[in-house]
């Protein structure tokens, strides 16, 4: 049984359908990415998925459990955590009060849950600034501090819209070192960039999305045999 799975998903805004009978899965401990050209669906699954969006048609589960347009705290408490385009972390609380302002509790049984010296552990910049206020950081220790705030959710699997959008060379390395520590650790990862070297090398499978459908999906080794293909539908 997929931890994550996504069944024929419809949505959209009002009269205009974006979302085309999707289909997607993600297992535990897996990582996968959903790529695609900027308009063609992929924040929408993501939102759709997330309780953000309520479907037209489709079905999203977790553990087999029906939580299609479910509100977001229900799948937050499913295990889902979330890492939004543009991050938006709470301008006017600090790191602290970000990363505590929406914590929950790990699962019994659970051996390393994630606190607030664990985030500090993985993201040093933001222990150093953890009593500047959100609008105070730069745009990666932002997206440091969006990833730290889904991590203290103690999430199963985590959800990157975006992960490294507009961040400098340097940080973006550090963002995916980290997510490489993540993945190694047993975290899934549902994850939306455009760096396909990156994503190559964290994920295993691959879902293309195009004008709201998926148009290819397979593994990082199908994807390096079929390049030429699939870029077809990640660049203008």
């Amino acid at each position: 049984m997929s931890l994550l799975a996504v069944e024929g998903l419809d949505a959209g805004y009002g009269a205009a359908r974006v979302l085309f009978g999707v289909e997607l899965w993600v297992g535990a401990g897996e990582v996968v990415t959903l790529m695609g050209r900027n308009g063609m669906g992929k924040t929408t699954t993501v939102r759709a998925i997330m309780g953000l969006l309520r479907p037209t048609a489709g079905r999203v589960s977790v553990d087999g459990i029906d939580l299609t347009a479910a509100a977001p705290h229900r799948i937050a408490r499913a295990g889902l955590g979330l890492v939004p385009e543009g991050r938006q972390v709470f301008p006017k609380l600090t790191v602290v009060e970000n990363l505590i302002a929406t914590a929950r509790r790990a699962d019994a049984g659970r051996a390393a849950p994630w606190t607030l010296d664990t985030v500090f552990e993985l993201f040093p910049a933001l222990a150093e600034r953890r009593h500047h206020r959100g609008a105070h950081l730069s745009g990666g220790e932002q997206q440091m501090l969006a990833v730290g705030r889904a991590l203290m959710t103690n999430p199963r699997l985590l959800v990157l819209d975006e992960a490294t959008e507009g961040l400098a060379p340097l940080v973006r390395e550090e963002i995916w070192q980290c997510l490489t520590r993540l993945a190694d650790a047993g975290l899934a990862i549902l994850i939306i960039d455009k760096n396909v070297e990156d994503l190559l090398r964290l994920a295993a499978r691959h879902v293309v999305l195009e004008r709201g459908q998926v148009v290819w999906t397979g593994t990082t080794e199908r994807l390096r045999a079929e390049r030429d293909r699939v870029e077809r539908h990640l660049h203008l």
